[in-house]
């Protein structure tokens, strides 16, 4: 996937890019679920840090980093 250094990405390269089929991400674009720039109205485009800000959401910790950050508390907070 060469297109992965552009900061800029086609509506079908965003597709590949994200690995979902075009009529998912057409839905999501719709619902407003997917950050997207459409100029002139025609077609949508991708900037690549915004979907992988995206993808990156609503993330959650390892069980280690959990138990790191509970032996950190108990130990500064005695």
């Amino acid at each position: 996937m060469e297109f992965t250094q552009n900061r800029v990405l086609t509506f079908e390269q965003g597709c590949q890019y994200l690995g979902y089929a075009k009529s998912y991400v057409y839905k999501l674009t719709s619902a407003g679920i997917l950050p997207y720039s459409k100029p002139n109205g025609k077609s949508i485009f991708f900037d690549r840090e915004k979907l992988e800000a995206w993808m990156l959401s609503n993330g959650t910790q390892s069980l280690n980093e959990k138990q790191i950050i509970a032996a950190t508390h108990i130990t500064t907070n005695p």
